[in-house]
């Protein structure tokens, strides 16, 4: 039997009792399919883990739950009937291990199953099992349990991930090392999800673990670009200088949600923007308000507490500390 995924917040209404409807081999999502979403199909012998886990996907913008199944030989025939394109998967299954499942799905010849992506969400930490998932190409491993924001934001990394690949045409070196090495949360199929995952091994038990920050793509034999070159040195040293548990990706979404929000935004307001959890938007905004990149006002009710109202600000030149706006 598989740990639970809890988290602070989402945790006690996501995992209500009752089965989670699967209807055929688990079609069908709570609201219906988004155009263009990440297809998803949640592997776990545990439902109501399961329905945790079908709770956050359909909560993260851009991805949808085609399905659930609960045992390996299930999974399998899930992914050739629904045609998935991201597989959460757990390591323990009552039939056969999620690493003989992503073997099998890896060895088929079958459209639609040898590429599948598989992310792992298990509460197996042996070294075996996560070698095994590397070889495998997952994208990323998460161990049980984990805070809700951690798979919502490796999530959102995936998919950044696949936006990279897809806009990608005849790529440059630097495009190159952003797929294969350049952040975690790797969201590529095949030996670029491989590399990438290898990257990013250390995030594993729920951990941050720094991620490229976005840049265009440049076609191959381009000559260097200073511009890019600064906003690649910048996210490394931004990343470089994240406390733990926080990405440098992750971070990115926040600073442009603040930036698009002049007026400022509270933590919740944050997080409904981002698709975060209001309880990760709030790590990063008050991350940024510890660096002097961003400033806290309140804002008086009523009744109750204040509210915490963000506002983004200039960061200071390199070397200055916290000063200047």
């Amino acid at each position: 039997m598989s740990g639970a995924a809890a988290g602070p917040e989402d945790g006690p209404d996501a995992a209500g009792g009752g089965r989670a409807p699967r209807g055929e081999t688990g079609r069908g999502g709570t609201g219906g399919e988004e155009a263009g979403a990440v297809r998803v199909l949640v592997v776990d012998d545990d439902f109501m883990v399961a329905r945790l886990h079908r709770t956050l996907v359909e909560r993260t913008p851009g991805f949808t739950v085609v399905g659930e199944a609960r045992g390996g030989a299930e999974a399998l025939a899930a992914v050739r009937e629904l045609r998935p394109e991201l597989v959460l998967l757990d390591m323990y299954l009552p039939d056969i291990s999620g690493l003989d499942v992503l073997r099998a799905l890896r060895a088929s010849e079958e459209p639609g199953t040898h590429g599948v992506d598989v992310l792992v969400v298990t509460a197996a930490r042996d070294l075996e099992t996560v070698r095994g998932a590397l070889r495998g190409g997952a994208v990323h491993y998460i161990v049980k349990p984990f805070e809700v924001g951690t798979l919502q934001e490796r999530l959102l990394q995936y998919a950044h991930r696949r936006r990279e690949l897809a806009d990608l045409d005849a790529a440059g070196q630097a495009d190159l090392d952003r797929v294969f090495g350049g952040g975690a949360g790797p969201g590529g199929t095949g030996a670029a999800a491989h590399g990438a995952a290898r990257a990013g091994r250390t995030g594993g038990a729920g951990g941050g673990t720094a991620a490229g920050g976005r840049t265009g793509a440049t076609g191959a034999g381009s000559g260097p670009d200073p511009h890019r070159a600064g906003a690649r040195a910048a996210t490394a040293a931004a990343a470089a200088s994240l406390p733990k548990g926080l990405t440098a990706q992750t971070a990115a979404l926040v600073r442009r949600t603040l930036d698009g929000a002049p007026e400022g935004v509270s933590a919740s307001e944050c997080a409904e923007r981002s698709g975060l959890s209001r309880v990760s938007a709030r790590r990063y905004l008050e991350h940024f308000v510890a660096v002097g990149r961003a400033e806290v006002t309140l804002r008086y009710g009523t009744t109750g507490r204040p509210e915490r109202r963000y506002h983004a600000t200039t960061p200071p030149p390199p070397g200055t500390g916290r000063g200047g706006h």
